[in-house]
């Protein structure tokens, strides 16, 4: 078997305060194969952006180590495309110059990529929207654009942070097929951070449920759905992987379901 593409191995993370030590996370083991989409899912406050964030070399990790294609993750990482919980965008660029801001940043060809823009603003409904300013757009549009941007440059990893966490139900239901989509189209190693159980088992190939601070791996779910996954046709085996992490949860104190 060939070797993961994302590995850690007994990662933890801790914090000086003027308190003392609050550790966020320990004893992270967990191996990540290319083209994998993998979701992280559990309480606030149990580490679960602290990993993400680790991963990209946005923040130390204080124990443990961290690699990606074999080498050690000891600064932040540059073939990675990051959409947070808020749509951070530009408020005097327009939706196209706000996706091409990546390009721009990097310094690389805006007319090989000015195409792969308007491909993926087309591929998650925002044709026509690209002349558009921030403040003429919902808040799921804005999240597009988000996602948009963390694609347009050909990441081998894509890393999402609560993406869905701001918007309505429907917007985040039709957010997350739109991610599917995408995803199947251009199979990225992806790293999902999420509250929600349904989105999680949605979305992923594997899913690593966390307990409570500090944050530890309680189980690592194989989700055996077949692709692609729709709304209206769940099987059976949607909600008995639900209500596992579930109980998981309750068994932890994390859900009080009495």
């Amino acid at each position: 078997m060939s070797e993961p593409y994302i590995r850690l191995s007994n990662v933890g993370k801790s914090y000086q305060t003027k308190n003392g030590v609050v550790e966020a996370c320990s004893d992270i083991n967990l191996d990540i194969r290319q083209s994998e989409f993998v979701a992280i899912v559990g309480p606030s406050g149990c580490g679960k952006t602290t990993i993400m964030k680790m991963v990209a070399g946005l923040q130390p990790y204080t124990a443990g180590s961290i690699t990606i294609g074999g080498q050690r993750v000891d600064k932040p990482q540059t073939d990675v495309g990051i959409v947070f919980q808020e749509a951070i965008m530009l408020d005097w660029r327009d939706v196209l110059a706000n996706v091409m801001l990546q390009i721009d940043i990097r310094k690389m060809d805006r007319k090989k990529y000015e195409p792969v823009a308007r491909d993926l603003l087309k591929a998650t409904g925002l044709a026509g929207f690209e002349n558009k300013k921030p403040y003429e757009l919902s808040g799921g549009m804005r999240q597009r654009v988000s996602i948009c941007r963390a694609l347009v440059h050909g990441p081998n990893m894509l890393m999402m942070d609560e993406p869905f966490g701001a918007l309505d139900a429907l917007t985040r239901e039709q957010i997350s097929m739109d991610i599917q989509h995408l995803w199947m189209e251009t199979r990225k190693t992806a790293l999902h951070i999420t509250h929600s159980i349904p989105e999680a088992v949605l979305l992923a190939d594997r899913v690593v449920v966390m307990g409570p601070r500090p944050g530890r791996i309680v189980e690592i779910i194989d989700i055996d759905l077949p692709r692609p996954r729709r709304l209206d046709r769940l099987p059976e085996r949607f909600h008995e992987y639900s209500s596992r992490i579930r109980d998981i949860f309750k068994s932890k104190g994390v859900l009080a379901m009495d």
